[in-house]
């Protein structure tokens, strides 16, 4: 019976072999497999990545001087004289606003109707 057990011992090492040629050839798909998701993820980050950054480079031209000045003036807006520009406090333990550089006499009114709340 010797013969019969020598066939069982390479059958049996055989399929050894065979699951373990399967699992390495699992692992290795399962490691592919990983690596496209990463790729895929890197991918979608640098696209994420470089719509910020053009993102980011149109907020800096509209808020520009530049830009702004043109869209106000297509609309009519214009800049402020001197005279025309009134500070108000930000709370209520500053003191009270005052116009800069002001000769016009209808500021300080108007600097007071805003501390208020009313319009005069």
């Amino acid at each position: 019976m010797r013969s019969g057990s020598g066939v069982i011992r390479i059958a049996l090492a055989f399929a050894a072999l065979l699951v373990s040629f399967s699992l390495v050839v699992w692992r290795q798909s399962r490691a592919l497999e990983v690596l496209r998701e990463l790729h895929a993820s890197r991918t979608e980050r640098a696209i994420a990545e470089s719509e910020r950054a053009e993102l980011m480079r149109r907020i800096v031209l509209l808020e520009s001087r530049g830009h702004v000045v043109s869209a106000a003036a297509r609309i009519g807006l214009r800049v402020p004289a001197a005279h025309e520009i009134v500070i108000l406090p930000l709370t209520e333990s500053t003191p009270a606003p005052r116009a800069v550089a002001s000769s016009d006499s209808t500021l300080p009114v108007l600097a007071q109707a805003g501390r208020r709340g009313e319009a005069r």
